[in-house]
């Protein structure tokens, strides 16, 4: 960014909130890198995990679960319904939130939830190419670190569902 979206001064670098950030010496305006947040969806069925994968970067060719952008202003379980319903076109209902995941430098943010598919036929959707049922425990190649940490929580929560 070279110029102040608010008044269309040119930017200067300055140490702000702990960090170099844009800032603009006209308005006094400063740029904050927000994270994004994404709206994941784990989807047991019969012990089995519902996976897309991917038909687009990143990781394109590997599987994660459902999951997107939240849109502004749009509530994060919403999103994730939406999310479901374009990746693998059943829709599903918000069971339970399995976790908040985030990363130091990774701008990434997941909200990751429980969900239960009330109806609708499993089908690829926008973003995917193909859906699948897998087993925790015979996954395919996972798209993104935080995968295998989802699967194990996961299987914490679900264990302690079945007690």
């Amino acid at each position: 960014m070279n110029f102040c979206p608010q008044c269309a001064t040119p930017v200067l670098w300055r140490f702000e909130a702990g960090r170099q950030r844009a800032t603009c010496p006209g308005c006094g305006w400063i740029q904050y890198d927000d994270p994004k947040l994404v709206a994941v969806a784990v989807i047991p069925v019969e012990g089995k995990l519902i996976l897309g994968k991917r038909a687009i970067n990143p990781r394109i060719g590997y599987w994660s679960f459902p999951s997107g952008y939240v849109n502004r202003g749009e509530a994060v379980p919403d999103a994730m319904v939406r999310e479901v319903q374009e990746e693998t076109c059943i829709e599903v209902e918000v069971e339970q939130l399995l976790g908040l995941y985030s990363e130091t430098a990774n701008p990434i943010v997941l909200a990751v939830y429980v969900a239960r598919w009330v109806a609708g036929s499993l089908a690829a959707g926008d973003e995917v190419s193909e859906v699948g049922l897998f087993a925790p425990w015979c996954l395919p190649d996972l798209a993104f670190p935080n995968d295998q940490r989802i699967v194990r929580d996961w299987l914490s929560y679900a264990q302690t569902r079945a007690l």
